[in-house]
């Protein structure tokens, strides 16, 4: 399988290791939470732009800031953003 064919497919192997705040996040644990405080924030208010790059995905956040998950938000604030 091959993630041309299915947006959500890059998205849960590609973001967690490239956006930023994944990444200063240390170790695979703080990745892997970071990635599943996300991942149904990403799904529900950044879907249009998954594929438009990790910054376009961040920005999206970013812009619905208010609606995050509790989660979501903690693990921005954490990460600076």
């Amino acid at each position: 399988m091959t993630s041309g064919h299915n947006p959500m497919f890059r998205f849960l192997f590609v973001i967690p290791f490239a956006l930023p705040f994944f990444l200063i996040a240390s170790g695979a644990s703080a990745q892997r939470q970071g990635h599943d405080a996300c991942a149904r924030d990403v799904s529900r208010f950044c879907r249009a732009v998954m594929n438009d790059g990790d910054s376009v995905v961040l920005a999206c956040l970013k812009q619905h800031r208010g609606r995050l998950s509790r989660a979501c938000d903690r693990v921005l604030t954490e990460n600076g953003q």
